[in-house]
């Protein structure tokens, strides 16, 4: 097995390769970070090969699948614009929750009060497997899933509380203090 140091971060890409009208400019954003001062983390999408957007569903899903394996949380970065059901996204969730029993830090971009008093507002930013996975009760009740506000000090903040080697932040709607 590799060593799960990694971060996977997942975004909605907006059906379009155009990065300023996508979610993947808070990915970009998130990189610019690290070339810094104080932050800095170990990108799962670097730690394997590249795939292209034309390659073979199955040929994704098998690299997206390695990139989970290597990971020690997933970032999900949901914004107004996240599609409930639109791409890969779904599939990424579903495979770092059920399979690879990930921690989950949820950031969410242009939020500025407390998490806790926005909870109808951000709900609505949860694509189906998300949902699914929060709201049923049935659900498994190791999940580890953190949301906070999609700003640098959070994110790091997040990142230092956060790994599948040591889970001790168990629950759904957990928010830093």
């Amino acid at each position: 097995m590799a060593y799960r140091n990694g971060v996977y971060v997942a975004f909605d890409g907006q059906g379009t390769t155009n990065p300023t009208k996508s979610d993947i400019r808070y990915y970009n954003l998130l990189n610019s970070w690290v070339s810094g001062e104080h932050f800095s983390y170990i990108d799962s999408h670097q730690k394997t090969r590249s795939v292209r957007d034309s390659s073979k569903e199955e040929t994704l899903k098998r690299v997206l699948r390695e990139r989970l394996s290597d990971s020690k949380v997933m970032l999900l970065i949901l914004s107004d614009e996240t599609n409930y059901d639109r791409g890969f996204l779904n599939y990424e969730i579903e495979q770092s929750l059920d399979r690879y029993k990930l921690p989950l830090i949820i950031a969410y971009p242009d939020t500025n009060t407390p998490i806790e008093n926005q909870w109808a507002k951000l709900e609505k930013r949860w694509p189906r497997a998300l949902k699914a996975r929060l709201a049923d009760s049935n659900v498994d009740d190791s999940l580890s899933v953190l949301h906070v506000n999609f700003t640098k000090e959070n994110i790091i903040s997040a990142l230092s509380h956060m790994s599948v080697h040591n889970k001790v932040h168990i629950g759904k709607k957990l928010v830093l203090q």
